[in-house]
């Protein structure tokens, strides 16, 4: 069963959520609060979620600050924001941290349980639309610094999404982002971990960074 807390200023959205979330029994709610000054005490306290559900704009404490405070403490905490801001200022505060998934309030309850399990499994909650603004982030930031010591003969559609799996998406979102089936995301990656002689997307991440790709 996976352990949440939701912290939402927003009584209905919060009440909303928890009843939503615990319909099914892979669910637990072991906390709800009200603003970040209130979850930080409770971690500090010893308040151990699987996932953390966080809002952004929150009195007393937001849920940007509030990630940094507990990250600091509790440096594997999970922590997804969720909230109605698509902006590339709030994902970008919100990567810089720690979050391990942006989602929006508006999200079918359907996506949001899918986007949980996919970060209590290691993966990245994101929306394809903002899968896609973060991955622009990361390219603004990283700008191309010349040719590339190698190149592996990689196409501009593998090259895109070698970019995605570097920056933590699932194939799932690497599929919808693009518009293509997960096969045809999975048959890319193969013909990519070929070229680039590797067996696992560790090792093509670390390689691509050696030779220069990413």
């Amino acid at each position: 069963m996976i352990k949440l807390v939701i912290v939402d200023d927003n009584k209905s959205v919060l009440d909303s959520l928890v009843t939503k979330l615990t319909l099914g029994m892979d669910f637990k709610i072991i906390g709800t609060f009200k603003n970040g000054k209130e979850i930080f005490h409770a971690i500090a306290k010893g308040l151990k979620p699987d996932v953390i559900l966080m809002d952004i704009e929150m009195p007393e404490m937001n849920g940007l600050e509030a990630s940094e405070k507990i990250l600091s403490i509790e440096p594997q905490m999970k922590i997804i924001m969720c909230t109605v801001f698509d902006d590339e200022t709030n994902i970008f505060n919100a990567v810089c941290a720690g979050a391990k998934g942006y989602i929006l309030k508006d999200e079918s309850i359907e996506k949001i349980r899918r986007y949980i399990y996919e970060t209590v499994e290691g993966g990245s909650a994101m929306s394809p639309e903002i899968a896609i603004k973060a991955l622009n982030l990361i390219k603004k930031s990283n700008p191309p610094q010349g040719i590339p010591a190698e190149n592996y003969s990689l196409t501009e559609r593998e090259m895109f999404i070698l970019n995605h799996i570097a920056a933590g998406l699932s194939y799932d979102q690497i599929a919808s982002g693009l518009g293509i089936s997960y096969g045809t995301v999975r048959k890319h990656i193969e013909n990519m971990y070929r070229k680039l002689n590797v067996h696992s997307k560790a090792e093509a991440i670390n390689k691509a960074r050696k030779g220069g790709l990413l």
